[in-house]
């Protein structure tokens, strides 16, 4: 069932609030709560709240009879909404988190959207669709050399590239690099073009997902950066979170193979982009590169199904970074995935437009 944060109301609101702080909590402890929080209350209307948030499959129900408590679900968890700001308030030594890999999630991880969110979604998509069956093919070409241009460059930035927007169109159109950045600057942002032009040419490749597939994206992306090819063999430290990825390859190559079967058995394409995306990232399956395996391979499921990619143009890297972060700590996907419809809705606006 989709997660309609919306249908609830204040005192049901605060209900999971407290959940939340207790862990677990009875009916007559909730009762007693909220008799000081907001005014007199039967215990009737609160079983009342407690049964529409089950139903919502917001909380879980444990024990029988008296010893009857409720806490979150898991899958309320992954969707709720946090109050960002507060959260990176804290230091990340500080912060209390799941520090190891949850393997819980491959369970989990669905029901991404809820009804009104990918009805938007849809209604994005109807509307990119109708815009390119009016596009010229020569429209459509340098439209799309627009999306690998701008894409390139934001996708880089995000790693530390300090190239310009100008400075890597005319790097991808000329081939030549511009003063006072390292090469290996230009070598990121050139391969995110072949990257993007491979994945293009090859589109019906990208309906299925396999983990050779991630490695050929991962070597095309990161050829002559001195990144080592294929699955990596030692551990890697994440900056800005105590979060510890597997070190072992053989659990990653297994978690990496389970993720392409979720992905391929998903049926929402918009849900298999954001999933596949956040468990590379999860995952770190790479020495280097995850983030940018994780974008691109995103974009390929969408442009395999005929929807338009996104290009990140107007991301800011530190809330993307903090988007991610969540995830890794809190096993928390909302605001990643707010920052994946907001660039869905920015690229519909702002690429394949006949006007």
């Amino acid at each position: 069932m989709n997660m309609e944060f919306n249908q609830l109301n204040k005192r049901q609101e605060i209900i999971l609030d407290l959940i939340d702080k207790q862990g677990k909590i009875s009916v007559s402890e909730l009762v007693l709560i909220l008799i000081k929080k907001i005014s007199k209350i039967s215990k009737i209307t609160v079983i009342r709240d407690l049964n529409q948030l089950l139903k919502l499959n917001f909380i879980e129900k444990i024990g029988r009879g008296r010893s009857v408590v409720y806490k979150l679900s898991i899958q309320y968890n992954l969707l709720k909404p946090i109050n960002v700001d507060n959260y990176f308030k804290i230091g990340p030594d500080q912060r209390n988190i799941q520090k190891k890999f949850n393997f819980e999630l491959f369970e989990i991880i669905k029901n991404i959207f809820t009804n009104d969110e990918q009805s938007y979604l849809n209604q994005l998509n109807a509307e990119y669709q109708k815009n390119v069956k009016k596009l010229p093919v020569i429209n459509f070409k340098r439209e799309f050399e627009r999306l690998v241009i701008e894409l390139s460059w934001q996708s880089s930035v995000i790693e530390g590239n300090t190239y310009t927007l100008l400075e890597t169109e005319f790097l991808i159109k000329h081939n030549k690099q511009a003063k006072g950045h390292k090469k290996e600057e230009a070598i990121m942002i050139l391969n995110h073009k072949k990257t993007l032009d491979y994945i293009h040419n090859n589109l019906s490749l990208f309906k299925k997902i396999t983990v050779s597939k991630l490695e050929d994206i991962h070597f095309l992306l990161t050829k002559d950066l001195n990144i080592g090819r294929g699955l990596r063999k030692l551990p890697v430290g994440i900056t800005g979170t105590a979060y510890k990825s597997l070190d072992n390859i053989y659990q990653i190559k297994e978690t990496l193979d389970k993720s392409c079967r979720i992905v391929n058995q998903e049926k929402n394409v918009f849900a298999k982009a954001i999933i596949l995306m956040i468990l590379i990232a999860y995952i770190q399956p790479f020495g280097d590169g995850n983030k940018r395996v994780s974008r691109l391979s995103a974009n390929a499921i969408l442009m395999a199904h005929n929807i338009c990619p996104l290009s990140y143009r107007s991301v800011n890297e530190e809330e993307y970074k903090k988007a991610v972060i969540l995830f890794y700590e809190q096993n928390n996907l909302n605001y990643f995935k707010k920052l994946f419809i907001e660039q869905f809705e920015f690229a519909i606006k702002n690429y394949f437009r006949a006007e």
